[in-house]
């Protein structure tokens, strides 16, 4: 560096020499190039055209507004929108941010409308399409919702809400087939959403397929332990199998996670009544929102005997409550049959009676608390389960409630001391266990985390957001081989995930285990062998380990499926010039220019080939003809017999260009 600092005046003052000084630079920029470690490139998402390398003012903005989905942090994504409407403020992005901006603040009308000015402005912008085909099937204007979400999928990298939308609306039309393709498009970009898997498994229902349809409830349990539909899904194909008791046992777990779902209640009191068990049928019946015949449930849960149904007896208690207004009982009794009949004011006002008379019964207030959330009063409902839990101090489930209002606004504390709590009780819960996982994890508290994660795994072992996030823990502790083992776990269950894949190549590549690496990648390419991209890191390390003949066949798969794959195009020419096929590398490098005029890798590659294997021939001398300066023979063609070398010396030349030269 103080070489140059001497030798800048004299080189800012010389043309020739600055000249020279330039090719050096670009000479010892290319060099290094060469040199990048292969394995690094595995896991980098970076490309040139990320830096906004020329182009339309207003096409690049639409680029980057196609981006804005994938950014998670959310100053980030204010000051992307900003760059993006300050770019083409009178262009179709600018229309389509400020739509997106509606959106977020719940003004449905107002971003169809820019949605709508967008498609105008640009008639080719798939993403406004899709996205105003959304807020249609939001509004239940199915026919027009179709239109546009078609016109969203049109774009070779549709978004997988889009195909989720198109395949719940075509399932609504019993257009099952299509319905089906487009859940299963959605699902590939969209593993962990399990409504995609339960859509798919009533798909499979209704059309007969009961194994399949078995997997996919089965998979969306994996992804959601509380679907209440996915166990209600369980139980209908165990009922159509005459297996009741299977079908109580899933039933059971859809009212813990749904207590208010009255589908499950029904289904438990037809299943009841078929085993004569009329007392707990009729139960069921009455919180399901339907007597039975001699209100059975009613004499349960009131201790009074009417054969008039639930209306009349309601209409017997508001009497009774009058001639006894402090006859706590009965507006409990009360309460419960307004809640029954899904009455919820009336049920809240009597609940509110038995707790203004001092009532003991902790199932008062856990009901009353439910039926606060059910209305978004979350400050009213936390105060009837804290008097839930202070009237019995073992109510699991008003403890569990708390639990999640409290992680749901933020307040971890208070969360973990409830979600503690109920593990005290029960146990047996994983999922709560994954809760207070990751709340121990976001609250970097990471060896609680790993307990907690620890006792999810006891009671799931193949629960796969566990292993995942658990390894994620020990990788940032530097025990990776704690790490490894539940990576390879979540692969052995999910085989297309990709990102706990790349989790592990960034393991092996710390480690220099590229056999591994190998492995991993090959298997990624066999998953999905119509992804480019996958041949392409394939490629990338069969090229670091030398092995030429299997990177140039990857490469070249990569560049079969997607002809204008700039990175690959631009690897084959790197790979040609290294092992001397000079033609063959210019031709891929000028195809990997015009596929990605802005990667400046490949520019400086040309230029290499161009400055170092076209030099201009030198004239000789008529007086000389016959002998060079030194008096040496030479040929017809004017050249030294000795001097002459084969052309694979040049090519052998080129590939050196890999390694930086020492400089004086």
């Amino acid at each position: 560096m103080q070489t140059l600092r001497t030798y800048q005046p004299l080189i800012n003052g010389n043309r020739t020499l600055s000249k020279l000084f330039f090719a050096w630079n670009v000479r010892k920029a290319s060099c290094n190039l060469l040199m990048l470690p292969v394995a690094a490139l595995l896991l980098t998402g970076f490309s040139w055209g990320d830096l906004g390398l020329g182009g339309d003012a207003c096409k690049d903005a639409i680029d980057a507004a196609l981006k804005l989905e994938s950014i998670r942090d959310e100053a980030q994504l204010r000051l992307e929108e900003a760059r993006i409407l300050s770019r083409c403020p009178d262009g179709a992005a600018a229309n389509f941010v400020t739509a997106i901006q509606l959106e977020r603040v719940g003004n449905i009308d107002g971003a169809i409308s820019e949605y709508r000015r967008a498609q105008l402005k640009d008639r080719s912008f798939s993403a406004a399409s899709g996205n105003l085909g959304l807020l249609y099937a939001q509004k239940g204007q199915n026919d027009e919702a179709l239109v546009e979400l078609a016109r969203g999928l049109a774009s070779s990298a549709p978004n997988p809400r889009f195909h989720k939308a198109m395949a719940r609306l075509l399932a609504d039309r019993r257009v099952y087939p299509l319905a089906v393709y487009h859940y299963t498009e959605a699902g590939r970009e969209l593993p962990r959403d399990a409504s995609i898997f339960l859509g798919l498994a009533d798909i499979h229902r209704a059309t007969g397929q009961q194994e399949k349809a078995l997997e996919e409830y089965r998979r969306t349990l994996s992804i959601d332990p509380n679907s209440d539909k996915a166990n209600i899904g369980i139980a209908a194909i165990s009922l159509e199998r005459n297996d009741p008791d299977k079908a109580v046992e899933q039933l059971k777990k859809a009212a813990v996670a749904n207590p208010q779902n009255r589908d499950v209640h029904l289904m438990l009191a037809g299943i009841y009544e078929k085993k004569g068990d009329a007392k707990l049928a009729d139960y069921h019946y009455l919180m399901g929102g339907k007597g039975k015949t001699a209100t059975s449930a009613i004499r349960l849960s009131t201790g009074l005997a009417t054969a008039s149904g639930a209306d009349k007896e309601i209409v017997a208690l508001k009497a009774a409550v009058k001639e006894r207004p402090d006859d706590v009982a009965s507006y409990e009794k009360l309460g419960h049959l307004y809640r029954a009949a899904g009455k919820d004011t009336e049920a809240i006002e009597a609940y509110r009676e038995a707790a203004h008379r001092n009532s003991s019964n902790s199932d008062i207030y856990l009901n009353l608390g439910i039926l606060y959330e059910k209305r978004s009063q979350a400050d009213e409902a936390v105060v009837a389960y804290k008097q839930a839990i202070k009237a019995k101090p073992d109510n699991h489930d008003a403890r569990l409630r708390l639990g999640d209002i409290s992680l749901s606004r933020g307040f971890f504390q208070e969360a973990v001391e409830q979600y503690s709590e109920f593990l005290k009780l029960r146990p047996e819960s994983p999922d709560i266990h994954l809760k207070l996982a990751r709340i121990f994890a976001k609250s970097k508290e990471s060896n609680l985390a790993i307990e907690s994660y620890r006792h999810v795994l006891r009671y799931s072992p193949d629960d796969v957001d566990a292993n995942r996030e658990i390894a994620a823990l020990y990788k940032a502790k530097g025990q990776n081989e704690k790490a490894v083992e539940h990576l390879r776990k979540v692969l052995s269950l999910r085989k297309d995930d990709a990102d706990t894949r790349t989790a592990l190549v960034s393991i092996y590549v710390k480690n220099k285990q590229y056999d591994e690496i190998t492995v991993l990648l090959k298997e990624a390419a066999e998953l999905t062998p119509d992804d480019p991209n996958n041949h392409y890191k394939l490629g990338l390390i069969y090229d670091f380990k030398k092995d030429y003949e299997n990177a140039i066949a990857n490469y070249k798969k990569a560049i079969e499926i997607k002809g204008d794959h700039a990175r690959s195009l631009n690897a084959l020419g790197r790979l040609y010039m290294k092992t001397g096929r000079l033609s063959e590398a210019r031709e891929a490098l000028e195809a990997a220019k015009k596929a990605d005029p802005a990667m400046e890798e490949t520019s400086i590659l040309l230029n290499n080939i161009r400055d170092e294997f076209n030099p201009e021939p030198r004239k000789i001398s008529k007086s000389k003809k016959g002998k060079n300066k030194k008096g040496k023979k030479t040929s017809k063609s004017g050249k030294s017999s000795k001097s002459t070398k084969p052309a694979k010396a040049g090519a052998e030349k080129a590939a050196d260009k890999s390694t930086p030269r020492k400089q004086p």
